[in-house]
């Protein structure tokens, strides 16, 4: 694995200019798109699918305060290189990058933070390299493919991608009141400013993550292997991901549940006063108790 900043990789960002202005590092042959906050212990955050590091963007000015935040675009989202094979963008692959990321920046060990396919992710991350986190924080996740997950829709909107291009997709979301609920109704800004951010996600990286999720081993059985700290937050209004937070609950020992009231999917963005505060009483309770070697 390589890890390096700099321009050595060849890249395929889908805005070349402000790439050029925006810190990335070399890592398994593409350049990723990172940002960094703070200073104290290192959180790691990681974006889920079709988002980018800015949907942190309320929970860093509350987390720099005590912590240095790096948060990072993953394959295909934001300013980080375009995935060119379905491969690329395995659950697995991610995690790596992930884990390039941090090796370049010499970060050998942090609090690792996912939402939704990040926090799959994370999951992946975490069994991989358990000496890395020294607690994790999961977000309106799962380990496993939701039951209820709409195939046949998906697999529409991957067409609706492949043909047409992420506008329509996300036209075709907002007009099936798929993307973002109520807010879709009473709140233009936000539909707005999220789909600045949806469309800086690559037809690539929508297709192949899509099916790195349809396809992805399940994990439930392994989640008894996470050691650590373990925080599993999911929005009320969120019914897909509630079970399966439960059943992460039941199977990664001494983990805590949080489930915030009047949130959908997106509990950073639409209830961030709630989320921070329980995440930063998690990490208080944290940092209280000294590390198990």
């Amino acid at each position: 694995m390589s890890g390096q900043t700099g321009h050595g990789c060849g890249y395929r960002t889908p805005n070349a200019i402000l790439a050029r202005e925006m810190p990335h590092v070399c890592v398994n042959d593409i350049r990723i798109h990172y940002k960094e906050r703070g200073q104290g212990f290192p959180v790691v955050l990681v974006h889920g699918y079709t988002g980018n590091l800015r949907n942190w963007v309320l929970q860093i000015p509350a987390l720099t305060q005590t912590h240095r935040t790096v948060s990072l675009d993953l394959r295909g989202h934001g300013l980080t290189d375009r995935p060119s094979q379905p491969e690329d963008c395995s659950l697995e692959r991610l995690a790596e990058d992930v884990y390039g990321l941090l090796q370049t920046l010499d970060i050998g060990e942090c609090y690792l933070c996912g939402h939704s396919m990040g926090g799959m992710v994370a999951q992946e991350f975490v069994l991989t390299h358990p000496e890395m986190v020294r607690a994790l924080i999961l977000v309106d996740t799962t380990a496993q493919q939701p039951a209820s997950t709409d195939m046949a829709e998906r697999a529409r909107l991957v067409q609706i991608a492949l043909t047409q291009g992420m506008e329509a997709v996300f036209e075709e979301m907002l007009r099936a009141s798929l993307l973002a609920g109520e807010l879709a109704e009473t709140n233009s800004a936000y539909i707005e400013k999220w789909r600045e951010q949806f469309l800086l996600t690559s037809v690539e990286g929508y297709v192949y993550c899509a099916q790195a999720i349809h396809g992805r081993r399940p994990l439930l059985d392994d989640l008894h292997r996470i050691q650590v700290p373990t925080l599993i937050v999911c929005g009320a209004l969120d019914e897909p991901f509630l079970e399966p937070s439960c059943q992460m609950h039941e199977r990664i020992a001494g983990s805590e549940l949080a489930i915030i009231p009047g949130s959908g999917h997106v509990p950073t963005i639409e209830r961030p006063q709630e989320f921070n505060h329980i995440v930063a009483s998690f990490l208080a309770r944290v940092e209280a108790c000294p590390a198990t070697p």
